[in-house]
């Protein structure tokens, strides 16, 4: 049997696609699955299937998928549910390695759907075709460089998003896109009528293009084995989840949405304690917490040291405790030695450290930073971003040119490329919180690429701790 990577990479790395039911009216799903590949990138060769059409986007069409004299590694299936038995069994004569389902009307709306759906799967498995769907979104790839799904393709990125619903999962990657989180894959997979999230996760564990995975799930297929396999694959990446259905309203619109069963809420927390999975109480958190742990080392402990100002520490370290993260009180020659770091009106660093609204450079928070990560009782930071010229309104000047501005510009880089070292150097994490968003800010560029996320409230900072916190644990817990 071929291994589970020789199976989905003819469907995630396609060299070619069929589009069956292709259509030249726009808004048709037969016209979006040729239109997008052609606005965003794809390499491969398109084959637009339509017995009716002569040529589509400027593509030639088919007949049939048999009538394409080369060879089709994916077919993408957008006529409707009562066709998919006939079509499916012109892929498995044409030797098409993978599918994409695009219809619903299959399990999702009764018995007559379900019988429907159960003559597509058994006629792919006996032609050995694996596939996503029915009654999806379609799949955006990195590696493959296809996207069926989005208008403009998603940022590139470490995080892997598999989504039971196609359209919400498709607003949260557009979501996670414009705040910049790069993903690798993002697969709506419907009914999972063949292939279900326990074998994506398989197939994610080996991607090397994804350095954590993100579900939005409404119920399993084979949960067991989900479970099962998820307590391997967290000894080599973060899995973060977001479950639908949790209470009575939304577990009966799970089954008419995607045909699932949503199950017991406490068996379901209770087995993602067990295994080390990372649970988002909100939609959005999953990509929040997902960005810390790609880029940020793990904790030692759950001890958080904090820096703000005002009410900005105040509530950070509300949000931490009422997350079980620690915030301890710093000893007295820490205090002290604090001090000579703080302006002379600071208030005594007992933890959180306030710069009291004071001006302070970025070699100032830099250094305090630095401080904070070297002592044996701090596990992990959370600071603001460091200070940038843009804040005020000021703009990078020529270079090379020795102004005001200009050296205000180098103090900020200098001083946040040395933040931006540090949790290499200790091997602690730092999340900061930014108060200010600005386009095209160098100092969020610098920690961007060091892998130091910036969040907009103080919630999100202490999540993301507590996230990384969680996955020390259940890495730990595994080791042991």
């Amino acid at each position: 049997m071929k291994s589970i990577v020789e199976q989905l990479d003819p469907i995630f790395k396609p060299k070619s696609i069929a589009i069956l039911g292709a259509s030249n009216t726009p808004g048709k799903w037969g016209y979006l699955m040729v239109d997008r590949p052609l606005k965003t990138g794809y390499s491969g060769a398109i084959y637009p299937v339509n017995p009716k059409k002569g040529d589509i986007l400027g593509l030639r069409t088919y007949q049939s998928i048999l009538d394409i004299p080369d060879q089709v590694d994916l077919a993408v299936v957008t006529a409707p549910a009562a066709n998919s038995p006939q079509l499916m069994r012109e892929c498995v004569e044409k030797g098409v390695k993978g599918a994409v389902l695009i219809p619903g009307g299959f399990a999702e709306v009764g018995s007559e759907g379900k019988a429907l759906q159960d003559e597509v799967v058994r006629i792919a498995r006996e032609g050995r075709i694996r596939f996503v769907g029915p009654n999806g979104m379609g799949i955006w790839s990195a590696s493959g460089q296809l996207n069926l799904c989005f208008e403009q393709a998603p940022k590139p990125g470490p995080i892997a998003f598999i989504s039971q619903s196609g359209t919400f999962g498709g607003y949260l990657s557009q979501i996670a896109s414009a705040r910049g989180y790069g993903l690798s894959k993002f697969i709506s997979i419907g009914n999972q009528a063949d292939l279900t999230a326990s074998e994506y996760l398989e197939y994610l564990a080996e991607d090397q293009d994804t350095k954590a995975i993100v579900f939005y799930m409404e119920g399993f297929r084979d949960g067991r084995r989900f479970f099962h396999l998820a307590r391997e694959v967290i000894g080599k990446k973060p899995i973060i989840i977001y479950k639908g259905g949790s209470t009575g309203a939304g577990a009966r619109a799970t089954l008419s949405h995607t045909a699932s069963l949503a199950g017991c809420e406490e068996v379901f927390e209770g087995m993602c304690r067990q295994v080390g999975l990372i649970r988002a109480q909100e939609a959005a958190q999953s990509f929040e917490m997902a960005e810390a742990l790609v880029g940020q080392p793990l904790p030692k402990g759950k001890r958080v040291g904090i820096m703000g100002s005002g009410g900005q520490g105040v509530v950070t370290a509300d949000a931490c405790a009422s997350l079980g993260l620690e915030v301890p009180e710093f000893d007295a020659e820490t205090t002290r030695s604090l001090k000579e770091l703080l302006p002379p009106h600071a208030p005594p660093a007992t933890n959180p450290v306030d710069f009291a609204g004071s001006y302070r450079t970025a070699l100032e928070e830099a250094s305090v930073t630095e401080k904070l990560l070297s002592l044996d009782y701090i596990d992990g930071v959370i600071t603001n971003v460091p200070i940038s010229p843009m804040v005020w309104g000021l703009k990078p000047a020529s270079a090379g040119t020795t102004d005001p501005v200009s050296n205000s510009f180098k103090a900020a880089t200098q001083g946040t490329e040395m933040f931006a070292s540090l949790p290499k150097k200790y091997n602690k994490p730092v999340i900061c919180l930014r108060f200010r968003r600005v386009d095209n800010d160098p100092v969020v560029d610098i920690l961007r690429q060091a892998g130091i996320p910036a969040y907009d409230i103080p919630e999100q900072c202490a999540r993301a701790m507590h996230a990384l916190v969680k996955y020390a644990e259940a890495r730990e817990h595994g080791e042991s």
